[in-house]
């Protein structure tokens, strides 16, 4: 079964940490709004949804992808770059442990968020970004060797997280807006798309994507290389460095 972890918004998500935007106006009505939206997009299919404790006093605690990483029937809990976020790992551990799933956790020194975890097959591209460093890199590297994955490191320095910049559809095809991506060429094949909110989109099935809502060239675009793709608003996380695959944790069991 297909299961989803979630965090509903903080009322203070406006407060959200903000790296290379500029910051505006959040409506944390809206933002509640457009999570609902966001998660029955995974319920009408089916997928059994897996809240995450509350977490208020944590503004940036909705965009749960980036506490917690699976790579089959390992989890790994990580150490957030910036050290506002580093108490979010502690529901996720405990989530984990009333679910008796096995866990390893990233240490100090290192610092990885799972936004810079971008897996295509047993690869697992992970961008040195200002949130996830060397040290985290070789310590996600040295538990995933026996398991056989390959980490391949992959600079990151015009966004906030490797899948802020490029993600991948269901073939492996590894999508992008051109001028926000540091080096395309580290990936087998990639596809330039029009808008920058169009990088992120999430694999619902073989054939479908969730994508945002203000990225309606690129989902024409990949309509016309034959996927299905469905868009769900996501304007008041964008605001803050957010995107469609930051809001959820997605496990195929």
């Amino acid at each position: 079964m297909a299961r989803l972890l979630v965090r509903p918004p903080s009322p203070r998500l406006a407060d959200g940490e903000l790296t290379h935007q500029q910051r505006v106006p959040v409506d944390p009505a809206l933002a509640r709004s457009q999570w609902d939206d966001y998660v029955e997009v995974y319920r009408a299919r089916g997928w059994d949804i897996l809240p995450l404790d509350t977490a208020d006093e944590h503004p940036d605690g909705v965009f749960v992808e980036d506490v917690v990483v699976f790579f089959g029937d390992l989890a790994v809990v990580t150490r957030p770059g910036a050290d506002s976020r580093r108490e979010e790992i502690e529901s996720a551990k405990r989530l984990l442990e009333a679910s008796d799933v096995a866990y390893a956790q990233i240490d100090a020194p290192g610092s990885l968020e799972g936004g810079d975890v971008l897996k295509i097959g047993h690869t697992a591209y992970v961008g040195r970004s200002s949130r996830t460093n060397d040290a985290g890199i070789a310590q996600l590297r040295a538990l995933l060797a026996p398991r056989g994955w390959e980490v391949v490191a992959v600079p990151v320095t015009k966004v906030l997280h490797l899948k802020t910049a490029v993600t991948a559809l269901p073939d492996g095809t590894v999508i992008g807006y051109e001028p926000l991506v540091d080096d395309s060429a580290v990936f087998a094949a990639f596809l330039p798309i029009p808008e920058p909110e169009g990088s992120a989109v999430v694999v619902l099935d073989d054939r479908t994507v969730l994508i945002s809502a203000s990225a309606p060239r690129t989902a024409a675009l990949l309509r016309e290389h034959g996927w299905e793709v469905v868009e769900t608003p996501v304007t008041e996380f964008e605001k803050l460095e957010g995107c469609v695959t930051c809001l959820s944790v997605r496990i195929r069991g």
